[in-house]
């Protein structure tokens, strides 16, 4: 066991210190913490650029008033305009744009036309044709003469918002997401996939390395080949995990600090109540409006914040790293394997397709768990050890029995004792040749030695 830790030091501190693992460590968070703080920051920062765009035509006058200015959008009604002589100058008359309505829109709905040098964002042409289409709507229903239809529509308009809520079997209940299930799914799975494909390779390459520069010949003149090979996978796995660890604890601190620099007010429960104490004080007489208008969106965001919270990410986090690991450890094995049995890269073309294909679908199988996480496929596949790293983490966000778990734990646990020690019988054999192409035949003999 010692030979296998000096195997493991070896190999962590050599891959620790090189550039391209500090480039990596330190720029994957950048990029992580960029997805989630951008978007959030362009939302949240005021348009200051008003557009003015000219409404022209015939049917400006049936319009006239209907579609609604907004912050970065004012609309001109011109009535009494010359349609072909606004197209010609409209930017010298400080015009965006300009819109020629056509009376037949009732009818026709590519009777209007939005005139402009750049193009359109699709806030602008979205806001334009829900306007008119709310107005071409109201018009029509009071044709059939019903009285306060205006009342009568406002009234009736719903929202419906289905909450899921979770009960054990103590009886005891929890807010979930679906969304925010399929998330944490989608997401685990696929970086389990990444990363075990990735470190295996960096094993399987490691390996080549070693056999071609005549290396390997001295080192086993000191360890076993079974030494060797299981110091190399332990090494990379610990690389691995280390750099999994710091890209969590490096995209949660540029989040947090780039939230506090870019988004120092972000907070939906003191918003919300600036603006219902604006409501309470009269400061702002439209603020009940603006509270009717997006508490849909706030009652949405605050059952994602509590479904996060009352999510079991000791669980998660737990599975995904034993999941991680032994997923790792199986598939290095193989990757090990194929390395010491071949002389280049160009070789191993041939004995990638068996591993490829049983993490390719593990992968797809999880991607269907979002559908249906109890099918018959996605439940056999969670125990299969080749495919449970992918397909069980999909599942355990939607609810997974302890003993399914547990069950699933122990058999990757045992496959890949069993992989080990297959994979070392061709390891031992197949790290001292050169200069000839194996197949799997004579491959399978090595396994009989």
């Amino acid at each position: 066991m010692n030979k296998i830790f000096l195997v493991i030091k070896r190999e962590y501190l050599s891959r620790v210190k090189k550039k391209s693992f500090i480039i990596m460590t330190l720029l994957a968070p950048v990029f992580l913490a960029g997805i989630i703080i951008v978007p959030a920051w362009l939302m949240s920062r005021e348009t200051t650029d008003v557009k003015k765009i000219a409404v022209v035509g015939e049917g400006s006058r049936l319009f006239n008033g209907k579609i609604p200015s907004t912050r970065s959008l004012k609309f001109d009604f011109l009535t009494d305009a010359n349609p072909d002589e606004l197209k010609n100058n409209f930017l010298e008359q400080g015009y965006y744009g300009v819109l020629m309505i056509s009376p037949k829109i009732t009818y026709i709905p590519n009777a209007i036309q939005l005139y402009s040098q750049k193009q359109p964002t699709m806030d602008i042409t979205s806001h334009i044709s829900n306007a008119l289409e709310k107005e071409i709507e109201r018009e029509k229903l009071e044709a059939y003469n019903i009285e306060d239809i205006d009342k009568i529509l406002k009234e009736i308009k719903s929202d419906v918002n289905v909450q899921t809520i979770l009960i054990s079997d103590t009886g005891e209940e929890k807010k979930t997401s679906t969304g925010l299930a399929m998330g944490i799914a989608y997401i685990s799975g696929l970086m389990i996939y990444m990363l075990t494909f990735i470190f295996g390779a960096q094993v399987m390459r490691g390996v080549i390395e070693e056999k071609t520069s005549r290396i390997v010949e001295i080192l086993i003149s000191s360890v076993k080949p079974f030494q060797l090979m299981m110091g190399k996978i332990l090494g990379i796995a610990l690389v691995g995990l280390t750099q999994f660890i710091l890209w969590i604890v490096l995209t949660l601190a540029i989040v947090g600090t780039a939230q506090a620099v870019l988004l120092p007010d972000m907070n939906v429960g003191s918003a919300r109540s600036q603006v219902v104490e604006s409501v309470m004080s009269g400061v702002n007489e439209s603020a009940g409006e603006q509270v009717q208008a997006i508490q849909p969106q706030l009652n949405e965001l605050q059952g994602l914040l509590q479904a996060i919270k009352s999510m079991n990410w000791g669980l998660i986090i737990g599975s995904f790293l034993i999941y991680f690991l032994g997923g790792y450890l199986l598939y290095a094995s193989l990757f090990a394997a194929v390395g010491s049995a071949v002389d280049n890269e160009t070789d191993t073309q041939q004995f990638m397709i068996p591993i490829t294909i049983p993490l390719l679908l593990g992968l797809f199988v999880s991607m269907s768990a979002f559908q249906n996480p109890d099918s018959s496929i996605v439940y056999w596949c969670s125990f299969i050890p080749f495919t449970s790293p992918m397909v069980m983490m999909a599942r355990i966000p939607f609810g997974v029995p302890g003993w399914e778990l547990a069950l699933s734990m122990i058999i990757l646990l045992l496959s890949f004792v069993g992989m080990a020690w297959l994979a070392a019988k061709i390891y031992r054999i197949g790290i001292l040749m050169y200069g000839k192409k194996p197949t799997y035949k004579e491959m399978f003999k090595w396994l009989r030695y």
